[in-house]
């Protein structure tokens, strides 16, 4: 029993793979002094605050793993779901004695006065025909030789703001251009751009625009404020960054409105620094924030999950006395969402009630999502209760954000409650996410039969399963070990034009590995052929024992290159449990070293003076034991050399919070029974592990081949 333990322990491709963190913690650091160059105009005001040639030493951390391998992982390694990172502004020094000049006017840009006009109604009749007259332009054109009065000013003007479609008010400006009766002023040209942003239509705004430029017609803040806006919702917001410094280099100050909207710009751009730079200088003009603001600045920091930024929007408000409304209530909940705050979430919720507010679809939306992300239970089930007896207003998304929160915490009696009232509502009938929802429900917890029963369901009703439903479907049958009817539904998913993703693939993978027979094995394989060729070929490859590690590696960074950022991860779990299914234990060890060198676990090693420890959360079953077996090898060594030791070592598996979870911790607990090892279950944190140095150094001798004495 010790040689098989120390042969699982220590590995024997040391030739062909480096151990890593063979490299212990230096008693004796190299002393190293810092040499700064300044100026001699800068050296003496500096010279006070210049350090020591040898300041004091501190306890240095050695560097995780992940350190270790960021460059060579971000390197060779390409981010496939990663977008480009915007480079930091350039700081620009501000003379503090002298005060910021303003950046914005405090006036709103007043709206020219319409002149009363005693043909209005004549000229309303003539409008609506235009809008109902046909789409082409020789019959617009036809109408408008039509036209009951003689064409002034107020006249156009009154019948160009009438116009609804894009096009038909297009025409007419240009028409009643090319009559050429009166100079065309500024206002012509912003209802005109208004009417042109409701139809996204920005390069025919940004033409209108350079046309008065060309002809010395003054832009004034509407004009500028519909082209920001208009480039802003045709999401060309390099644009809309252009044309606010070209209002500046005019020397007109933007207006509240337009200021606004150029902050939701370079929020959106991701481009913080700005946004907070621009804020500040328009506050220390005078500039009084408001709700629309207020809702751009959390928005910007919630899409960044910036939770000390939602804290300072939150200040912010409470300083300048603004009230939030339900808009901007939305707003901070599906921020708190997206930073992980549910505790902050509750109590905004709390303070919406207080206020007098109610909450609508979009409100209860964020706050199940949050609580079904974090599994909080208790207050899902608060909150579901309280929806019902106020009777607060629901709709589709919310229906089935409800049900996916139930799937997340693993409510199984209120999801089905929730959706017998969808197939009763004439308005919310179930879809394929509704069903999807349930498929997740009963998968997770291992109810096959419900399972199948709602997958014969959508065939009945003409729902059409989509590709998280059948990952769902396929994870839970291969649970069951009823591989035949997951061949089925595969099959059925396919013909319905369902394109098998990273994340489905990856299930295909799972149910490989616990796939008892061979034949079993070969069904799955030949599902997972007709989803990922190349996978099912690299199956096969490291299956193969005479395999050189080199051909392993090469095949196994091209498939993982290919792989979506979150799909990574969990193929190598997946290739590492197939491996010990079949036994291939080195083969699962090489895996790990290959995951473990494209950076898919980082944070898995972690050591500080007092206490090294590994972190198997991220990891499969099958991954972990494979880590705690490597993990082991390398310390084995390090116990050989008689190199300096901490006085603890941890193991953290988690606690698993779902209802249905069956809980890593457990699986992992079995094993370190079966190798005897010195680790204990910590009384004070759940899924965690810990063993002294004292009694790990005496297991690890007594399974090495050969004893060797050292003093623990």
């Amino acid at each position: 029993m010790a040689a098989a333990l120390s042969t699982a322990l220590i590995p024997q491709s040391d030739t062909k793979r480096p151990i890593f963190f063979t490299k212990t913690v230096k008693q004796n650091p190299k002393r190293k002094f810092t040499i700064f160059c300044a100026s001699s105009k800068s050296s003496s005001s500096s010279s006070s605050s210049r350090p020591t040639q040898n300041p004091p030493e501190t306890p240095r951390k050695t560097p995780s793993l992940s350190e270790q391998l960021q460059p060579l992982s971000t390197t060779t390694l390409p981010r496939k779901d990663q977008a480009r990172l915007l480079s930091k502004p350039k700081s620009t020094w501000v003379n503090p004695t002298r005060p910021k000049r303003s950046v914005l006017s405090l006036q709103r840009q007043k709206r020219s006065p319409y002149a009363y006009n005693p043909k209005i109604r004549e000229l309303k009749l003539f409008a609506k025909k235009l809008n109902d007259c046909e789409d082409s332009e020789d019959g617009f054109l036809t109408v408008l030789e039509e036209i009951p009065e003689e064409i002034s000013k107020e006249n156009a003007l009154l019948i160009l703001n009438s116009l609804k479609p894009w096009q038909k008010a297009h025409l007419f400006f240009n028409w009643v251009k090319t009559k050429n009766l009166f100079p065309m002023e500024t206002i012509f040209y912003n209802v005109t751009m208004k009417s042109l942003r409701f139809g996204r239509q920005f390069e025919l705004i940004e033409e209108l625009a350079n046309e008065m430029v060309s002809n010395d017609i003054p832009l004034d803040n509407i004009t500028y404020s519909t082209i920001i806006s208009c480039a802003k919702r045709c999401y060309m917001f390099d644009k809309a960054v252009e044309w606010f410094e070209r209002m500046y280099r005019t020397g007109l100050m933007p207006d509240e409105v337009t200021y606004s909207a150029i902050l939701d710009v370079y929020g959106k751009l991701g481009k913080v620094e700005e946004v907070l730079s621009l804020y500040e200088r328009g506050v220390a003009s005078g500039w009084k924030p408001d709700q629309i603001t207020f809702s751009v600045l959390a928005k910007m920091f919630g899409e960044a999950g910036d939770y000390d930024g939602i804290r300072y929007v939150l200040q912010e408000m409470k300083s300048f006395g603004v009230k939030p409304n339900l808009v901007v209530y939305n707003t901070l909940l599906e921020a708190m969402s997206k930073a992980g705050k549910p505790g902050l979430a509750r109590s905004l919720f709390e303070e919406l009630l207080e206020s007098g507010l109610t909450p609508n679809e979009k409100t209860l939306t964020a706050l199940a999502k949050i609580y079904g992300k974090a599994r909080w239970a208790k207050d899902a089930l608060k909150l579901w209760e309280e929806m019902k007896s106020k009777n607060w207003p629901m709709d589709f998304i919310l229906y089935n954000t409800l049900l996916t929160m139930c799937a997340d915490i693993g409510l199984v009696e209120e999801a089905e409650q929730l959706f017998a009232d969808m197939k009763q509502s004439e308005q919310c009938r179930p879809d394929s996410w509704s069903y999807t929802a349930m498929l997740n429900i009963y998968g997770s917890g291992g109810n096959v039969d419900k399972a199948m029963e709602l997958f014969e369901e959508m065939s009945e009703v003409d729902v059409k399963l989509n590709v998280m439903g059948s990952t769902c479907l396929i994870q839970c049958l291969g649970k069951a070990g009823r591989i035949d009817e997951l061949v089925r539904v595969f099959s059925v998913s396919v013909e319905q034009g369902i394109k098998p993703d990273d994340r489905l693939c990856g299930c295909l993978l799972s149910v490989v590995s616990l796939c008892e027979n061979r034949e079993d094995m070969d069904k799955v394989l030949g599902c997972l052929q007709r989803a990922n060729l190349r996978l099912v070929a690299f199956v096969e490859m490291i299956e193969d024992e005479k395999t050189e590690l080199d051909t392993v590696k090469e095949e196994f960074k091209s498939i993982i290159s290919d792989t979506k950022d979150d799909a990574r991860r969990p193929f190598c779990n997946c290739l590492i449990d197939i491996c010990r299914s079949k036994n291939l234990h080195e083969r699962a060890h090489d895996l790990l070293y290959l995951g473990t060198l494209y950076g898919l676990y980082p944070g898995l090693h972690n050591k500080t003076v007092d206490e090294w420890s590994l972190d198997v959360r991220s990891l499969s079953v099958g991954a972990a034991k494979t880590a705690l077996e490597e993990w082991m090898g390398t310390l084995a060594k390090i116990v050989r050399r008689g190199e300096a030791l901490p006085e603890l070592f941890s193991a953290q598996t988690g606690a698993g919070t779902h209802k249905f979870a069956q809980g890593l911790s457990g699986s992992f607990a079995s094993h370190l029974k079966t190798l005897a090892a010195p680790f204990k279950q910590s009384e004070d944190k759940a899924g965690c592990f810990v063993a002294t140095r004292e009694d790990l150094v005496l297991w690890l001798q007594s399974r090495m081949p050969s004893s060797t004495s050292v003093t623990a």
